[in-house]
């Protein structure tokens, strides 16, 4: 055997080179010992556990099949979105006993094994919505210790932990005084008052107005807009697609102070009220798509318009102009077969600024208001077929312009004044009392609108900013709401536009505005 050699071409060698090397490798890796889990230096691991201290983030080379983590008195006050993704399998995640004042909306995100959370000892006033839903095997939950702000930020934790399975132990308010030490888990929603409104500027065109009347004809939204610097009555059109308000027609009209839409009998008239020139009526040709002037403005009755208001009684459609000439009178127009014709001088010598036509308990009314003497009240005569003087609103001198609205069961005026306060009054029955004053120097337009149940009233003024109210139904008055930067307006005008609320604010001065009001859920 020993002077035994392989042949040329034989594999012996190699084979016994090969099962050489394999004993070899069996005997070192026999002798190598076990391999230490990747730890960071702030942390004591485990296979599966690590506990760290003074941590500056939260660590990143851990062994992905740790399913506990601790973090104690962390050097870091904020819990950034996806900082335990890496952690896939994480059952007990504690992290009390630290400084933590913010937590990222996704901050555990892909934590689809968590069972245990202890965030309890931290410095948290609040909580990002919804931040346990990705939790879904959630079992205990520690938010102790903490300075919870139970506003609004907090209702959804409220409405979680009503309906949650999740373990949790009590938590209690630390502000706002109100709360002050109640019991998170019992609050009522009924407190939580989240659901607040914004006007935000929406549109603007680029022309001053002086008055604007939303109108709709055949199936479409339109805008008149008087504008005395371009010499026209601008019509806009309502853009369904763009949402916007976008040019249409003009009517000539240099000094044109009111542009006043009416529909009647399915055909579009608009009354041009100007301060020079005759005022006169146009009508709406569908088959030239223009409009051509119907008939003239009697000039010795109506000198000096000042404002339009139209309306319908029992049938026929009328229209009533304010003149604020020292020689004028507040005339009354009706409706009859091809035009409208003068009807009745309601109101002369007495400068009369603005109308309101109300219609209540079944007796049409007409306010006048007048800068030289207490507003008019006329009531509709239906034997007479004419308005029949009332009385007077006493509390109020003078008025610039007057609004109503109703509230509940009660009727409001609303007037204002370029001098002194403008006032709310109710109706008493008889006689109207004094709710509300208001501060409006130089103020000559005001509106009360009602936009999905809350009710508000806009206050304009030359030397100062647009007042927004809100209606207080429990004091039963407006508190102040908003203000907007809008130069002498003269009027406000509450339109609806699909699922746009519009508020639409003509300017003297500066451009026409157009907000919008949105609702805003601060529990959001």
């Amino acid at each position: 055997m020993a002077g035994l050699r392989p042949r040329p071409g034989s594999r012996l060698p190699l084979l016994l080179l090969s099962t050489l090397g394999f004993c070899l490798m069996l005997q070192v890796s026999a002798k190598r010992p076990p391999k230490t889990p990747l730890c960071p230096p702030s942390c004591s691991c485990t296979r599966d556990t690590a506990f760290c201290v003074d941590s500056k983030a939260v660590p990143r080379n851990l062994p992905s099949e740790v399913i506990s983590l601790t973090l104690v008195n962390a050097a870091f006050s904020e819990i950034q979105d996806g900082a335990f993704s890496h952690l896939p399998l994480l059952q007990f995640l504690l992290l009390n006993s630290n400084k933590f004042t913010l937590i990222g909306d996704n901050a555990f995100t892909g934590l689809s094994h968590l069972q245990y959370l202890s965030l309890a000892n931290n410095n948290l006033q609040t909580l990002p919505r919804d931040i346990f839903r990705p939790l879904d095997i959630l079992s205990d939950l520690d938010l102790r210790g903490n300075s919870l702000n139970c506003d609004c930020k907090v209702k959804w934790l409220v409405e979680w932990l009503a309906h949650t399975n999740t373990t949790v132990a009590p938590i209690y308010c630390a502000s706002p005084p109100r709360f002050q030490e109640h019991k998170v888990q019992d609050l009522p929603l009924r407190e939580f008052d989240c659901i607040t409104t914004d006007f935000v500027l929406y549109q603007t065109l680029s022309f001053p107005a002086v008055s604007a009347e939303p109108f709709l004809y055949s199936s479409d939204l339109y805008v008149a807009l008087a504008q005395p610097g371009a010499s026209a009555c601008a019509v806009l059109k309502w853009d369904y697609v763009e949402r916007q308000l976008r040019d249409y027609d003009r009517i000539p009209a240099p000094s044109a102070v009111h542009c006043k839409p009416m529909v009647v009998d399915s055909q579009l008239y608009v009354v041009v009220a100007q301060l020079f020139g005759g005022s006169y009526i146009y009508h709406w040709d569908p088959n030239t798509t223009r409009f051509t002037k119907l008939q003239d403005i009697d000039p010795q009755r109506v000198r000096k318009p000042n404002d339009l208001e139209a309306f319908r009684i029992d049938g026929d459609w009328y229209f009533a102009v304010a003149d604020s000439s020292k020689a004028g009178a507040t005339s009354l127009y009706r409706w009859h077969q091809n035009g409208f014709y003068s009807h009745q001088a309601l109101h002369a010598w007495h400068r009369d600024t603005d109308l309101e036509f109300v219609d209540g308990e079944g007796k049409p009314r007409l306010i006048v208001s007048s800068s030289s003497q207490a507003p008019v009240i006329y009531q509709w005569s239906r034997t007479q077929k004419q308005f029949v003087a009332q009385g007077e609103v006493t509390q109020v001198p003078d008025a610039q312009a007057v609004k109503h609205f109703r509230a509940g069961r009660d009727s409001y005026l609303c007037l204002s004044r370029y001098i002194g306060d403008s006032k709310i009054l109710r109706w008493e029955g008889s006689r109207f009392s004094e709710v509300q004053a208001l501060p409006s120097r130089g103020s000559l337009a005001l509106q009360p609108f009602l936009v999905g149940g809350r009710r508000y009233l806009a206050l304009g003024s030359d030397f100062s900013f647009t007042q927004i109210y809100q209606w207080d139904e429990g004091r039963q008055k407006f508190v102040r709401f908003q203000e907007l930067a809008v130069q002498a307006p003269r009027a406000f005008c509450y339109m609806p536009a699909g699922d746009a609320q519009l508020l639409l604010a003509p300017s003297f001065k500066g451009q026409t505005l157009v907000y919008r009001h949105i609702v805003v859920d601060l529990s959001a």
